[in-house]
């Protein structure tokens, strides 16, 4: 039962023009980068970058380095969208985009995760069987078909993420559009549109939408009398998020996922029209088939388990952001902060407060005023660089944040030297302070 569910043959279409659209995409999102002057900003002028903890080592080439990083991450899309040396060029990109993710923390986005994923899964779909130079290379490759499981491993992966999206945004500050009305207090001065804005019962449609779409999204597009509704709510949502929010090429990806939950008949006819359509019932077991089954069975299971883990920490995530990142809780809050760092000489006792900007970039200090593993990064940059010079000394942090418009209140406890303390990945940090009063 499981292999004639998994390992049926269907048509490949979709996936192929799926292929396309994404190797552009990645293209677009790379090239994107060099001319917003998004590297620049992120990558070139800051002395150093926040990584990922464990991942220090992850830095920015020198120079114009990531220009050209950037470029060559570029070129490796073109040639997904091409289907030339498919596998090879996907898993490059892969580990690029992986690279530059890790690198940094002060961009950081969740759809920046999403496309890591994404590449990761495409490294192991057949998706250059059709319409592809490796194709016209080596005429044996073609294939009208594909497993049924690289169908059912994209929208796995959606589903999880439109649903922790969902059920993240069920809380107080979100029901009662706290955070709604922060976000689009921001975009007042659009043209044309800022008024509307700002009105009440768009905040109230917006958040309320929002839960609703992320959570039904996926079930709706695969019940075929809803389809047609569903993918035109997905339409207006992507392109309203796309302009008001200017995510880069998450709106557009998302677009394209649609493709796998229309019939492929219907794909084949629009975008593949001298393709021969697949409708036989072949099944074909893989020789790697545990070794492939046993991959994705570890790789859903992180998918599920990351979200839930701040759960398991104690205090609210939203005020110590442990357990944050990676777990698609995207847009739901707004955090304002007031930080100060002083470095006492253990030797002489003298004290000297920091000044942000002899170190940081705007983008990094408004990271490294409310976040607390990226202060916590910067208490042991700042120890490395007094240790540099012969000095040994303690980081201390004052640090008051305002978590969705509430008053400031103290998230990092003034007492303790952090340069000297260990960072806890999977547990609570006792030097974060709780967010509520005793």
């Amino acid at each position: 039962m499981l292999n004639k569910w998994l390992f049926k043959n269907i048509d490949n279409s979709s996936l192929v023009v799926f292929r396309i659209i994404f190797g552009l995409l990645c293209f677009l999102e790379s090239v994107g980068a060099i001319f917003t002057g998004w590297i620049k900003k992120t990558l070139v002028e800051p002395e150093f970058t926040f990584s990922f903890i464990g991942f220090e080592w992850l830095q920015p080439l020198p120079g114009n380095g990531m220009y050209y990083y950037y470029a060559v991450m570029g070129i490796f899309g073109l040639l997904i969208m091409v289907g030339y040396k498919y596998r090879l060029s996907a898993l490059c990109f892969t580990f690029m985009w992986s690279a530059t993710y890790l690198m940094q923390k002060s961009s950081y986005n969740n759809h920046y995760y999403l496309l890591m994923l994404l590449s990761s899964i495409m490294v192991f779909l057949p998706a250059h069987k059709y319409a592809s130079i490796d194709v016209k290379l080596n005429p044996k490759l073609k294939s009208f078909s594909m497993p049924r499981w690289c169908r059912l491993v994209i929208i796995f992966q959606l589903f999880i993420v439109y649903s922790y999206a969902s059920i993240a945004k069920l809380y107080p500050d979100w029901l009662d559009l706290s955070v709604m009305e922060m976000l689009m207090k921001g975009k007042q001065n659009y043209i044309l549109i800022g008024d509307l804005l700002q009105q009440k019962w768009l905040h109230y449609m917006l958040a309320y939408g929002g839960i609703v779409f992320d959570g039904l999204i996926v079930p709706l597009l695969l019940f075929k009398p809803t389809r047609k509704y569903a993918f035109m709510a997905s339409i207006f949502f992507h392109l309203f998020n796309s302009f008001v929010f200017q995510i880069g090429i998450f709106p557009y990806l998302s677009l394209a996922f649609s493709l796998f939950f229309f019939e492929a008949e219907t794909i084949q006819k629009l975008f593949l029209k001298k393709k021969l359509f697949y409708n036989s019932d072949d099944i074909v077991i893989p020789k790697l088939k545990t070794p492939l089954l046993a991959i994705f069975s570890v790789y859903f299971l992180i998918q599920i388990g990351l979200p839930l883990r701040h759960h398991f920490i104690e205090d609210d995530v939203l005020w110590t952001e442990e357990g944050h990142r990676l777990s698609w809780r995207m847009m739901l809050r707004s955090k304002s902060g007031r930080t100060s760092y002083r470095v006492e000489n253990k030797e002489s006792g003298k004290s000297l407060n920091i000044n942000l900007t002899d170190y940081l970039s705007p983008k990094q200090r408004r990271t490294a005023s409310t976040k607390p593993d990226v202060i916590w990064q910067f208490a042991q940059h700042l120890k490395q660089k007094f240790e540099d010079n012969n000095q040994e000394v303690a980081v201390y942090v004052d640090c008051k944040i305002s978590v969705n418009g509430k008053p400031y209140k103290t998230l990092i406890n003034p007492e303790v030297d952090l340069s000297s303390v260990e960072w806890n990945t999977f547990k609570h940090n006792e030097w974060i302070l709780p967010s509520k009063d005793d």
